[in-house]
């Protein structure tokens, strides 16, 4: 039998292409988003199973892994891609919207590697994948609680990575940089940063070197890394620097 992966937030953008390379090199995928109909029709696409479900509801990702698990004992591959955009103010923000940011792109995680935990168990040496984000690590506006969240689940990562790594279960921390997608489509970027935006094949892609490769955390671009320790060394800088961003709508 087949490896067995599962990919969050596949309906479209990142989960989807992943979905794709994975399915490319003869996964079969259990594939989870709240969107059923675009789940669905990119499972009879790539001959996937599509579990309709929101991440946010920890009740929901229980019984969706447990009905999973009870046709796949194993799985091998976890990703952890299902988010939303928040470019907005801490300030100002509508409190129910920093919530969400919360509980889908920090919680959601973490509900379903709980979920999933007994079958990459199973399958180990197997493989979980966190889709992070550069702005987990680089933090300003016009994103603060977006890149709250994302920073979070760095620290989730970061910390499983190392609580996982003696059992055989390796994980991916992938912090991407600027990437055009159906929910982030970048267009509030200057004309000379869109040529530093990347397509979501470019990150699927690397995400397939990364499973093969059995790297750890890894930042795509590469050039995106030195954003982070550039802002631990100059935070008055960037403040200077990022409080002349554009005002979110």
């Amino acid at each position: 039998m087949g490896r067995v992966a599962v990919v969050t937030g596949a309906s479209s953008g990142i989960g989807a292409e992943i979905a794709r390379v994975l399915s490319g090199r003869g996964d079969l995928c259990i594939l989870l988003a709240r969107r059923a109909d675009r789940l669905r029709e990119l499972a009879d696409e790539l001959g996937c199973e599509a579990e309709p479900c929101d991440v946010s509801d920890r009740a929901a990702v229980e019984a969706v892994a447990a009905g999973v698990l009870e046709r796949h004992p194993k799985i091998d591959v976890l990703v952890n891609n299902a988010g939303i955009p928040g470019r907005t103010s801490f300030l100002d923000a509508d409190p129910d919207v920093i919530e969400r940011l919360i509980r889908i792109n920090y919680l959601g995680a973490i509900w379903c590697l709980r979920a999933f935990l007994p079958g990459l168990r199973a399958a180990a040496p197997s493989d979980v994948v966190n889709i992070v984000s550069v702005s987990g690590v680089v933090t300003g506006p016009p994103s603060g609680p977006y890149s709250a969240s994302k920073h979070a689940q760095l620290a989730f990562s970061r910390a499983t990575a190392a609580e996982l790594r003696g059992e055989g279960i390796r994980v991916h921390t992938v912090k991407p940089g600027f990437t055009r997608t159906e929910g982030f489509p970048q267009s509030w970027l200057p004309p000379r940063v869109q040529r530093f935006v990347i397509e979501p094949e470019d990150v699927a892609s690397h995400v397939l070197r990364s499973l093969e490769a059995g790297r750890g955390e890894t930042t795509v671009p590469w050039y995106y890394g030195a954003a982070a320790p550039l802002q631990d060394a100059m935070p008055n800088v960037f403040t200077r620097v990022l409080s002349r961003l554009p005002k979110a709508p």
